[in-house]
């Protein structure tokens, strides 16, 4: 069976399959639910479901994610690490814009902190590198708070080797997020040298979608196979792929929520791992 425990970094040790709590925005992320207490359920049942990873971010509906997750889960279980994010802008609702400005990236911090109701961030990520600010300045402003004690660890996203390694002279980088899933793998160096580090790999979008998981393509073929649906597939692949792997799938179904945590009981046989990793190899 898959080993389904990572640590980040070297202290937290955390299920590997996880919730992403982007889904439980509005539409475009933008807006808090408009069924607010159906989101504060399925958050709440991620937990009971055994989930100890939680991911957000301050753009998520403007803060009111991680005010969504204070209020279903506050005061949080000690195993319970949720990990935010600063660095993304939102200008519109339809604009994502990169913003790494040193006081900019502080002041994030310290609105997650009042939203999520917490002393220390445990995971802060810099959601994207902004090309308009030097990277080691914005390295440098997570590394001021962590060593004022409001982050514990520093985590980045969408990021190439040689970012991480350009952030590692600055800070201890304990995880990547970056997007990949059986048929969005052009990152398969940075997971790679994940692995080798003992950095967490969090894939974002880690269900596939396109070609591969039509029905009567492979993955519904090998999710007849094994008897589970294609997201479960998906899902199960990523857990096979690394132990580096730290999944969060994301959604605002209780029905789909419990569909997706199954994954981390199905395993896949050597045949079907290699089949869909040929036939999704970039």
């Amino acid at each position: 069976m898959h080993d389904l425990t990572i640590t980040i970094g070297g202290d937290l040790p955390v299920r590997r399959l996880g919730f992403g709590a982007m889904q439980l925005a509005g539409p475009q992320i933008w807006a808090p639910p408009a069924d607010r207490p159906g989101a504060v359920a399925v958050a709440r049942r991620a937990v009971e479901l055994g989930v100890t990873f939680i991911d957000t971010a301050d753009s998520y509906a403007l803060g009111a994610n991680e005010e969504l997750l204070a209020e279903a889960l506050h005061p949080y279980p000690e195993n319970l690490l949720i990990a935010t994010k600063a660095g993304q802008s939102r200008p519109s609702a339809s604009e994502w814009v990169p913003l790494g400005r040193p006081e900019y990236l502080r002041q994030q911090a310290e609105l997650s902190l009042r939203r999520l109701r917490v002393e220390r961030i445990d995971l802060y990520q810099l959601h994207r590198i902004d090309p308009k600010v030097p990277a080691a300045d914005q390295f440098g402003a997570l590394k001021g708070l962590q060593d004022e004690g409001k982050v514990r660890h520093i985590g980045l996203s969408e990021v190439s080797v040689a970012e991480i390694e350009a952030a590692r002279e600055v800070v201890d980088v304990v995880s990547v997020q970056n997007l990949y899933n059986l048929e969005s793998r052009q990152h398969e160096d940075v997971l790679d040298y994940c692995e080798r580090e003992g950095i967490a790999f969090i894939p974002w979008i880690p269900i596939a979608s396109g070609k591969l998981t039509r029905p009567g393509g492979p993955v519904a073929r090998v999710a007849e196979e094994a008897g589970a649906t294609a997201a479960q597939v998906s899902i199960a692949w990523l857990l096979q792929r690394s132990p580096a792997m730290l999944p969060i799938p994301g959604t605002s179904s209780i029905a789909h929520l419990e569909e997706n945590l199954a994954s981390a009981d199905l395993e896949l046989t050597d045949d079907q791992f290699q089949f869909l990793s040929k036939i999704a190899a970039p």
